[in-house]
């Protein structure tokens, strides 16, 4: 890829694809260059991510499926309803629906709904360890984000991705903090 920065700069995805990113003037002798200089790095890499697979394959919204919520194994069980309800009973994480297309749409407002009530009760305690060395941040906020767990703004603020809800608690503080 060609855009408006200074350096080149390589990428390898854990799906093991290499991205390069060049300044525009780039020639592409020079690129090719950079990547032949690299290729050591860039197969060590893709070696690293190969450790990883198989990929564990994209969850399905159908009864049956497992998913996670807060470090433990839930089967999901979706039954037809004149509502739309989501609750964890047991061993299940139960959907009630009128439309079972809606499943994984009601499911991921669950996640997130849920996420918003854990992390504010994690997080409590943990500010208040923290206020003795002036520590407090302004706020903790949910966000879906790609790449990160989350991430703090230089005025304190929390964001958490929503998705964490479904690691176990130790791992939720362990971001928080």
């Amino acid at each position: 890829h060609y855009n408006g920065r200074k350096t080149l700069g390589i990428t390898v995805t854990p799906d093991m694809e290499v991205i390069v990113k060049a300044p525009a003037n780039a020639k592409i002798e020079k690129v090719k260059e950079k990547i032949r200089k690299k290729a050591p790095w860039i197969i060590k890499q893709q070696g690293f991510f190969l450790s990883f697979l198989p990929k564990t394959p994209a969850r399905k919204y159908i009864t049956g499926e497992t998913h996670l919520y807060l470090g433990r194994q839930y089967r999901l069980k979706v039954t037809s309803a004149k509502r739309n309800e989501v609750a964890y009973k047991g061993r299940y994480i139960e959907v009630l629906t009128k439309n079972k297309s809606k499943t994984k749409d009601l499911v991921k407002q669950w996640y997130k709904q849920k996420a918003k009530e854990k992390f504010a009760e994690i997080a409590e305690p943990l500010i208040q360890r923290f206020k003795k060395y002036h520590v407090e941040p302004s706020g903790v906020y949910i966000q879906h984000m790609k790449q990160r767990w989350g991430s703090c703004t230089p005025n304190g603020k929390i964001i958490l991705n929503a998705e964490l809800v479904k690691a176990p608690k130790g791992c939720i503080e362990y971001v928080i903090i």
